[in-house]
């Protein structure tokens, strides 16, 4: 019995970015626009692309011609349809900076590349040169030592060996390892003199999905893009990344001194919800004004180009080193040297020149300060104060799935950026429109109040607006009301966090399907589909449930891995899991093959250690849509009572989310898991 089988598209990322609803009426719209010998020009484009969501009523014909000469001015190239998908995301952004000049469209208008592939377009993104030689001396500085990459270390700041090193994927993914160590286990990156295709798109796979789980935003890039090292999107790349190092420890987990910047318990709430450049803006001030600076310091750039910021932090941090002769410089050139100079006597160099602290420089100026607080944060041991704010941080288990849920979040797309779950979703604006992300049209947006809401009843509204869809959803929330989520009930918040992110993946899951059988998607489903791949690969592994402890050692999952993809486990670096230092190498394996597949994964390895029984599910459901979404779908997979038939690659095209139980699980608890229910 045949059916459909769902749009895909080659690029993962892109794919991401629409909803199967969503791509089919794209899909239509671009064969309405071909022409008598079958094709679709970019000329074409236009008139349709006007009628289309975001767009209509907001961009005039003529603006979107406009829009999409910046890429090609000619109008009778031919486009495919990714290429017609790329365009109408860059007309969105473009339309969504016009209306509401949000942040997230600005930053896709400022990274996004040219939405055609062909070697004739005539887009042109210029990079900073200073930044491109400042992140190479970071490179050189960090990987001079590593094993493989001395050979072309140190790489020369002046030519663009940089982006040539970059292609192959291997450096970028020890930069992430640089960055938050243990990210990717470094026995999974190819690592071959000479790669071949193949080879190199999974190590840049390997790089987007474990850039995204770091909390780099990766909007617009592909792995076709890091291939050919397109400069300008490598360069932002590879400036979140560092950044990311740069800021690693600025919140009271590690860095608990921090706490001497505010007063009491509330504005340490307020600290913990600051994003860390934020909370280094706030460390930076707290020192000029014991230094007696009157102004108070808002931005990295213009705030900093006098120097004169600099020279007061550095006379307050290293007394010893202070000097009136960077004061009483009166030429703005001249002061900066002498901030550098300074700087460098503790140790504090690499990133600024003169030139980048006069012209603003945001980033390399963030980068700067971030490594003087790493250098000397001046803040005292207050043992009291350190005491309390150990108090304010949370158990691993919480801050684990605070993070899987913060990085999950982050990768949909959406616009608001959250930078603690606990504390930015309060307002209920970023849960509005995660569900509005997730199925369309459920928000009411005439009675939401987007953020800053200095009326607490409009968060309460908000939140109510919340809790009244996900019961439309079937989601379980018994005696839960708005109020719950504007208090800041964590436990609540993580419930309703894994229904809507289990939602989500049943619906991925629902979007490839081909036959229609009447059964439903679930976790039953999901585990029973994983059961027989192993089964069938020969393989003798067997999970109960997704809190079945045998998983801890990991051997299920690899060879799950194996046999949906037989070549990407070397079973020669598995391990028996038989201690926990050799569960934790295979469990860390495990994530970075699934990753290097196309899984797109936010746990952690003691996330299957310690068998946590949503992260488990989410493993399973990520590999099993990635094994649908490559195999395109041919037929069912049986429900559990019949086990001899389950070892197809499809699920059922016609069912009705809105019956499925979605309950949240407690992982330690004996209750039963949503498998054993049905």
């Amino acid at each position: 019995m045949s059916g459909f089988v769902g749009v895909l598209v080659s690029d993962p990322w892109l794919q991401s970015q629409f909803t199967q609803v969503e791509l089919r009426t794209l899909q239509s719209k671009f064969v309405s626009a071909r022409n008598q010998s079958g094709k679709v020009i970019l000329g074409a484009l236009p008139p349709i692309m006007v009628q289309l969501k975001s767009i209509v009523d907001v961009l005039k014909q003529d603006e979107v011609k406009d829009i999409l000469s910046e890429s090609s001015t000619d109008f009778d190239q031919e486009i495919d349809f990714e290429s017609f998908l790329r365009a109408y995301l860059n007309l969105q952004a473009r339309a969504k900076a016009k209306v509401g000049g949000s942040k997230r469209a600005s930053a896709f208008l400022k990274n996004s590349s040219s939405f055609l592939k062909s070697s004739t377009t005539t887009l042109r993104h210029t990079i900073s040169e200073s930044e491109k030689s400042s992140y190479v001396a970071h490179i050189n500085s960090f990987l001079g030592e590593d094993s493989f990459l001395n050979k072309y270390l140190p790489i020369d700041p002046s030519s663009n060996s940089l982006f040539d090193l970059a292609k192959d994927g291997v450096l970028l993914c020890k930069l992430i390892n640089v960055a938050v160590p243990g990210t990717i286990d470094e026995r999974a990156i190819n690592t071959k003199p000479v790669l071949n295709p193949w080879e190199r798109n999974e190590n840049h796979t390997l790089c987007l999905n474990s850039a995204k789980a770091i909390g780099c935003t990766v909007v617009n890039i592909g792995t076709q893009d890091l291939i050919e090292a397109r400069p300008h999107l490598v360069l932002g790349l590879i400036s979140q990344i560092i950044k990311i190092q740069m800021l690693a420890d600025l919140n009271l987990k590690n860095t608990p001194q921090l706490v001497e910047l505010v007063e009491d318990s509330k504005d340490v709430e307020e600290l913990i919800g600051l994003a860390p450049e934020k909370v280094l803006l706030k460390w930076m001030n707290f020192h000029l004004k014991k230094a007696g600076y009157k102004r108070v310091v808002t931005n990295f750039s213009s705030d900093l180009k006098d120097g004169e910021a600099y020279a007061h932090l550095l006379n307050a941090l290293a007394p010893e080193f202070s000097t009136r002769s960077t004061l009483d410089a009166t030429d703005p050139t001249e002061r900066a040297k002498l901030v550098i100079e300074q700087a460098e006597k503790l140790d504090c160099k690499r990133y600024v020149t003169p030139i980048d602290i006069v012209e603003g420089s945001t980033n390399l100026n963030l980068a700067f300060v971030a490594q003087i607080f790493q250098k000397r944060n001046g803040l005292s041991v207050d043992n009291e104060k350190i005491s309390f704010a150990e108090l304010m941080t949370d158990d691993a288990e919480t801050s684990r799935e605070e993070r899987c849920f913060r990085l999950w979040i982050n990768s949909l797309g959406i616009d608001s950026y959250i930078n603690n779950v606990f504390e930015d979703i309060r307002t209920g604006w970023v849960l509005l429109e995660i569900l509005d992300k997730i199925s369309p049209g459920s928000v009411n947006w005439k009675l939401a109040t987007k953020p800053p809401i200095k009326m607490p009843f409009r968060k309460v509204e908000n939140c109510n607006q919340v809790v009244s869809i996900g019961k439309e959803l079937n989601f379980s929330l018994v005696n839960v009301a708005g109020n719950d989520i504007v208090q800041g009930n964590k436990k609540l918040i993580l419930a309703f966090l894994w229904q809507l992110m289990r939602f989500t993946m049943l619906q991925l899951l629902k979007n490839l399907r081909s036959h229609s059988q009447g059964k439903e998607i679930t976790d039953s489903v999901i585990l029973n589909w994983a059961n027989n791949k192993v089964k069938k690969s020969g393989r003798t592994s067997q999970m109960e449930s997704f809190k079945d402890r045998s998983l801890s050692n990991g051997t299920f999952f690899l060879e799950l891995l194996s046999a949906v993809e037989p070549r990407v486990v070397n079973w020669g670096l598995v391990t028996k899991g038989e201690n926990d230092e050799d569960k934790k190498l295979n469990a860390t394996y495990i994530i970075s093959v699934a990753r290097k597949l196309g899984c797109t994964i936010f746990l952690l390895p003691e996330d299957i250690m310690e068998v946590n029984q949503k992260m488990i599910l989410t493993l399973t459901a990520s590999i099993m849509f990635w094994s649908l979404q490559r195999k395109g779908a041919d037929s069912e997979p049986s429900s559990p009572t019949e086990p001899e038939a389950a070892d197809n690659d499809s699920v059922t095209p016609t069912v009705d989310i809105s019956n499925l139980s979605i309950e949240d699980q407690d992982t330690n608890n004996d209750s039963p898991a949503p498998d054993e229910k049905d």
